[in-house]
């Protein structure tokens, strides 16, 4: 596992880094499938703020906590994406047990309205891998967004699953 470390408003400390790498490390119990698990230690109004994105084997786990000490953050953090890992324990094996097809990179912008504005201001590239709705229903859970966008394995055309206010699950599906 490859461990990389930024820090925003924040000196990375040798015994902070040390901090990380001890706790993110205890990831590596799980599976030897993570690949670059990149922390974020951000410091923002007096909040200590630690993100974690961890990708593996076309999944991503992701956490985010904030806190008034940068220690609790990491420690809170890890064992939210414990719990992840634990809950979609057998759903993870399953899916790393059966290795999808190549993936295909495809760019789509994400927008951020700011001021009404209608300019793209953020810009992401993500790999497009074919999954059944389900899988990109806990995908998308997994990220802690409301949307996920992904390739539909029963008709090979681009679907997006939504979270819809009510908490149940939208399928957006192009028409031929």
């Amino acid at each position: 596992m490859n461990i990389i470390i930024r820090g925003k408003h924040i000196e990375v400390t040798d015994a902070l880094k040390e901090y990380v790498l001890k706790r993110v490390g205890k990831l590596d119990k799980y599976s030897d499938e993570f690949m670059d698990v990149q922390v974020t230690l951000l410091v923002e109004r007096g909040r200590h703020r630690v993100e974690v994105t961890a990708p593996i084997n076309g999944l991503i786990l992701r956490g985010e906590e904030e806190t008034a000490d940068m220690y609790s953050s990491i420690d809170l953090v890890i064992e939210k994406l414990e719990r992840q890992i634990d809950k979609y324990r057998t759903r993870i094996a399953k899916r790393m047990r059966s290795r999808m097809l190549k993936d295909h990179e495809t760019e789509h912008p994400v927008l951020d309205r700011a001021d009404d504005s209608e300019t793209v201001v953020k810009s992401k590239k993500f790999a497009v891998k074919p999954m059944s709705v389900d899988e990109a229903i806990m995908q998308m859970n997994l990220i802690g967004h409301n949307f996920f966008v992904f390739t539909n394995d029963e008709n090979h055309k681009m679907n997006v699953v939504y979270r819809r206010n009510n908490g149940d699950y939208g399928l957006l599906e192009p028409e031929a």
